[in-house]
């Protein structure tokens, strides 16, 4: 479908004619700089007073500054495939784009600034993403894509939680928050990754692609809608630890067994899909962390988060970010070499993050160090190789 004038796509600024280009570039390199600043107050080098707090922060912005940019970055690239209508660009991009900055300059340099108007900029970004997307969808009927836009306005509440817990300083509405949105983000990708990796693996390998089994995917996604309702609702309280330790076994063991359907063991001479199918079992891990603690087992709630965020979510937002990059530029799926580098670093520091601080707690802040370290390096690496990627226009010409 001609969704676009061809001498008009060729006046706009190449950064500016899908949302992944400035939000995937933009969002990695926030990522390597806000992790080397938490990094860095970690190990004492720097005094960091952002707006609230450094903790509130840190896990603020790795959600709703980092990984929400590559969401939406992702989704209202995917709009336009979906549809068949221009997805955002031009001066509307241009506005979300400054309106994720915005929000970012408000959090690490507003502490002397209001409250309300620190969280009115920072929470206006996804609600006006959602306008833009549901726009799209609702006018060519897109049913199934729909679900994203409450999502979105779930996110939105849970950010503003965390601004509420702020107020009232009560650090478990901002924990109420943050731990919902890992939720809700966790579901995202495994909906997305359900969805996308059959078919990756199967053009990738020249394989047969993996069938769903619907009564699978029912039990792994309502066990994850489930996990989420019963925490936003506070309910932990008044359940069973056991019930709710089989609630997160039975969660894993379903996108485990979704995950091996999909044969990782088939995919490692393509960087591109064992890295994929890497992040995504870090998410059945993560679960199985949380079923652990919830049995009892001296598992920390911050080694099973970090399973999921930069285990899950740092892996999958690298390689989905070196996929899509290439894919809608127009360019051949076949990433430079450097980045299985990069792959194995982020990698590696959901690894430091989880399972060494576990076996060698003593040696904590140095395997927080590595993983800081790991992170930035493997960030940096997609920032370098891919900027000429998004700021340049596609090679064959073609919009977007």
């Amino acid at each position: 479908m001609q969704i676009s004038d061809l001498a008009t796509e060729q006046k706009l600024t190449p950064l500016l004619r899908q949302a992944f280009r400035p939000m995937f570039l933009l969002g990695g390199a926030f990522s390597v700089i806000a992790m080397l600043l938490w990094g860095l107050v970690l190990a004492g080098h720097i005094h960091l007073a952002p707006f609230a707090d450094v903790l509130f922060w840190h896990k603020h912005e790795m959600i709703f500054g980092f990984v929400v940019a590559i969401i939406i970055g992702f989704l209202l690239t995917a709009v336009q495939n979906w549809t068949g209508l221009r997805a955002p660009h031009g001066k509307t991009l241009l506005f979300i784009t400054l309106l994720w900055l915005a929000g970012r300059l408000v959090l690490l340099f507003g502490q002397s600034l209001p409250l309300v108007l620190v969280a009115a900029i920072d929470l206006s970004f996804l609600p006006v993403c959602a306008f833009l997307l549901a726009k799209p969808l609702i006018q060519t009927g897109q049913q199934r894509n729909l679900f994203f836009i409450p999502v979105l306005a779930l996110l939105t509440i849970c950010n503003l939680l965390m601004y509420i817990g702020v107020a009232y300083h009560r650090y478990d509405l901002q924990q109420l928050g943050s731990q919902n949105a890992v939720w809700l983000v966790t579901l995202l990708m495994t909906i997305v990754g359900g969805r996308v990796l059959p078919m990756f693996t199967a053009n990738g390998t020249q394989t047969k692609k993996a069938e769903p089994i619907v009564w699978l995917d029912r039990i792994a996604l309502g066990s994850l809608w489930l996990i989420f309702i019963v925490h936003f609702f506070t309910l932990t309280s008044y359940i069973p630890t056991y019930a709710m330790s089989a609630l997160f076994a039975v969660s894993a063991l379903a996108i485990a067994i979704r995950c091996a359907r999909w044969k990782i063991w088939i995919t490692a001479k393509v960087p591109l899909l064992w890295s994929l199918h890497i992040a995504y079992w870090f998410i059945p891990i993560g679960l199985a962390l949380y079923s652990a603690r919830y049995a009892g087992l001296p598992i920390t709630n911050s080694v099973a988060l970090h399973a999921l965020t930069a285990g899950a979510m740092g892996s999958m937002i690298l390689s989905m970010m070196a996929r899509v990059s290439l894919g809608h530029s127009g360019r051949v799926l076949k990433p430079k070499a450097i980045m299985s580098v990069a792959f194995i670093l982020v990698i590696a520091a959901a690894v430091s993050r989880t399972l060494l601080i576990s076996i060698w707690p003593l040696e904590t802040t140095h395997w927080l160090m590595l993983g800081v370290a790991a992170w930035c390096v493997a960030y940096l690496l997609y920032v370098i190789v891919y900027f000429p990627v998004l700021t340049t226009p596609r090679p064959d010409g073609r919009p977007g």
